[in-house]
């Protein structure tokens, strides 16, 4: 057997000091001993005046997307009482959410609290509290463990790009019956970005929390000085968030056209928007149609969450993405037609926004520098809206106080369909069942392909 040789040249030599002076920099960095995470987030319902809860915890509206596309809070979505996770989730009430999360590895699991700016109007400071255990939660794009369990039934109908009409090769069509189990569920993969929020647990500080659930009013902002304090936390925690930090606008949405028809959407540019995503879904029997506007295809599950600004500058370049100069974007004609009035499509829509990071001290100019931050502190931002598609707006946009008359087709759709006024059921159907003309809840939509 001839012996293996190796030979040292002048490339691998300058390789291998490569990798030994990459190993050496990252020895000489040091995790924070300190870490806060927040996530702001502006949830909104197209055409309905803003609410920061319904009677009887919100009924279908108010748990309408909070378990999906983002991460399932730590509590009863849209019961206006908000726990930990709703940043991440679809929720739409309260409109606007703050989530805080502190890891102090120096006294891990001990509470602290967050001196805030008055622009806030949440008072002087917020308690950082360990949560309670809770189950485990599904990963944003998965399959619920029990839907795996049967072998769905139906197709799903995939169809992209802001066009009036169906373009060529469209629409992919995934045949959920004559996939084997272990194939249907990857449907659902698509593109989607690693969970990069805190794995909360004992060892760290929530807001909000059991103690105190205020919620961001509409004028709050939260520009100026913030300070952590607690056992442990260093002293000089303090920040200064900016106009680039701060709360999103309400997405301004606007829909026009039946489902027979091409329908379309438009919007006024959202402050410190740098990317939009739209997607809409309905049902026809026991298919799932699926649209986005994207110029891929694609089911779309993994893109409602906040994105990193490379993932929203690779996306932007792949067309994944609108580019934030996009005010308008068509749906193709007749792609939900099919359904009738008892899957009225659902449209939601998503604005991203930036992410900031603070670290104290900041990290030396000399790159051989040894660096021990004491601190640091991750700031997310993003809005978010949904639409019933080609229904009669009813009520006022948004909240903004302006009401647009029925029938011009604008705005959000038919919230007050099989509704008193004081959105209490007015009839003898559940208030999680749809019947015709009422808002179509899109976990169900799964639940029916997936034979549940």
């Amino acid at each position: 057997m001839t012996p293996l040789r190796f030979v040292l040249t002048p490339a691998c030599l300058a390789v291998g000091l490569s990798i030994a002076s990459l190993g050496a920099q990252a020895q000489n960095t040091k995790t924070p001993k300190v870490q806060l995470w927040m996530d702001l987030s502006t949830g909104t319902m197209a055409g309905m005046p803003e609410m920061d809860s319904l009677p009887g915890g919100g009924g279908l509206l108010g748990g309408l997307m909070g378990g999906m596309g983002g991460g399932a809070a730590q509590g009863r979505a849209g019961s206006g009482n908000t726990a930990y996770g709703h940043a991440r989730a679809m929720s739409i009430m309260p409109p606007r959410v703050i989530d805080l999360a502190l890891h102090n590895s120096l006294r891990p699991g001990v509470e602290a609290s967050q001196a805030i700016p008055a622009g806030m109007r949440m008072g002087e400071s917020l308690p950082l509290i360990p949560p309670r255990a809770q189950p485990t939660q599904t990963e944003p794009g998965e399959v619920p463990q029990e839907y795996q369990q049967h072998q769905p039934k139906g197709r799903i109908l995939l169809y992209w790009g802001c066009s009036a009409t169906v373009r060529a090769g469209q629409p992919r069509v995934i045949d959920l019956a004559r996939a084997k189990p272990s194939d249907y569920a990857q449907a659902f993969a698509g593109r989607a970005v690693p969970d990069r929020g805190p794995r909360v647990g004992p060892a760290y500080a929530l807001y909000p929390n059991e103690r105190n659930q205020v919620s961001l009013s509409r004028d709050s902002s939260v520009v100026g000085e913030h300070q952590v304090r607690g056992d442990g936390v260093p002293a000089s925690m303090k920040f200064t968030l900016g106009a680039a930090q701060d709360l999103m606008p309400a997405i301004d949405l606007r829909t026009s056209g039946k489902p027979q028809d091409s329908m379309g959407t438009s919007w006024q540019p959202v402050r410190n928007a740098r990317a939009y995503y739209l997607h809409a879904m309905s049902q026809s029997g026991d298919d799932l149609i699926m649209w986005s506007s994207a110029e891929t295809p694609d089911t779309g599950m993994g893109l409602f969450d906040y994105l990193s600004p490379a993932t929203i500058d690779r996306w932007l370049k792949e067309r994944v993405l609108l580019q934030p100069e996009t005010t308008q974007c068509a749906i193709p004609q007749g792609i939900f037609a099919g359904g009738g009035r008892d899957a009225t499509p659902m449209l939601r829509m998503m604005a991203y926004g930036g992410e900031s990071h603070i670290v104290h001290p900041p990290r030396p100019a000399d790159p051989k520098a040894a660096w021990e931050p004491e601190w640091s502190v991750r700031v997310r931002v993003k809005s978010h809206t949904m639409a019933m598609l080609g229904e009669e707006m009813q009520g006022q946009r948004g909240g903004m106080g302006a009401a647009t008359p029925a029938g011009t087709g604008t705005g959000g759709g038919a919230y007050s369909s099989g509704m008193g006024n004081s959105g209490q059921s007015s009839g003898g159907t559940p208030p999680d069942t749809a019947t015709p003309g009422e808002v179509v809840n899109p976990v169900n939509l799964l639940r029916g392909l997936f034979g549940r």
